[in-house]
């Protein structure tokens, strides 16, 4: 998914070089992907993007595997839902996703365009969905690795029963580093102390077709009660919440054991390069992906 508009970044993050020879985030991740045995890419990204997204990043890939775009639009609704009025931007990440059910056929992994997985992240994923292609998985991380030195961000913190299956995704808008820990500040300005060894979920997902139909239903549900409002997001992991409380789905969590980098604002840029240093480094493999 790399549709997103980046305002707490200030431009287009998705194309910001981090890597020592010039590469991007997507190129790492495509990279780690296509290794894991992933055979088809499906960038989510805004129409107003296309031929720069294209020109930096598609023409390379597509000489490595099958390679589709899907638009996420404001035009991009379920049959019968009618846009509401007064919106002027898409929905979020479960929106996202509900935009390529046109061009998938099988079980995919679900990214973030601008979020540093780790290879074995993906490994774990590819694994899973090979083994069990009905079944849907997340890959779940340490809270303290994902932190940003700059500022709050927002992080998906996962309830995970003894058995290692998701029981719920709790949505927290404004956590920051506090010392050793953490510290979230909700919209009413309540304070609560994280430990930093949560799991959250950072959208790398492992779903089936299946979850098209959940994402239809519950956008239909959504917009019925949001309406216009400018602020609402329909995000991925409030969708999922549903189908396991409502028992219709089980998701397995794998724990990756990856470090995770990603770029919320322009000041984690430099944190990032150089992580994936150490990354390249331990891996002892080139600095640059294959072409």
């Amino acid at each position: 998914m790399a549709a997103g508009v980046g305002s707490r970044y200030g431009g287009l993050k998705q194309i910001e070089p981090v890597g020592p020879g010039g590469e991007r985030i997507i190129d790492y991740s495509v990279e780690d992907a296509l290794e894991a045995g992933f055979n088809q890419l499906v960038f989510v990204i805004r129409r107003e993007i296309e031929e720069a997204f294209k020109e930096t990043f598609g023409r390379q890939f597509e000489k490595r595997a099958a390679v589709q775009y899907v638009f996420q639009e404001l035009d991009c609704l379920p049959r019968g839902v009618a846009l509401p009025p007064g919106r002027k931007k898409p929905w979020g990440t479960g929106h996202a996703i509900l935009t390529a059910a046109d061009v998938i056929e099988g079980p995919f992994a679900v990214i973030n365009g601008d979020d540093f997985y780790g290879a074995r992240s993906f490994e774990l994923l590819a694994e899973h969905l090979r083994a069990k292609p009905s079944a849907y998985a997340m890959v779940g991380f340490v809270l303290r690795q994902t932190l940003s030195e700059f500022g709050r961000v927002a992080r998906g913190v996962c309830e995970v029963t003894p058995d290692g299956f998701l029981k719920s995704v709790t949505e927290l808008t404004g956590i920051e580093r506090d010392g050793a820990g953490a510290r979230n500040t909700n919209p009413a300005g309540r304070i609560e102390a994280l430990s930093g060894e949560e799991t959250v979920s950072m959208n790398m997902w492992g779903f089936t077709p299946s979850i098209f139909a959940h994402l239809r239903e519950q956008f239909g549900e959504f917009l019925q009660k949001t309406g216009p409002d400018e602020k609402s997001e329909f995000y991925i992991p409030n969708v999922v919440n549903r189908l396991v409380g409502a028992g219709r789905e089980r998701v397995r969590v794998l724990r990756s054991p990856d470090a995770w980098f990603g770029v919320t604002y322009r000041e984690d840029c430099p944190r990032v390069a150089e992580g994936i240093r150490r990354q390249i480094a331990a891996r002892g493999v080139s600095a640059k992906p294959r072409p």
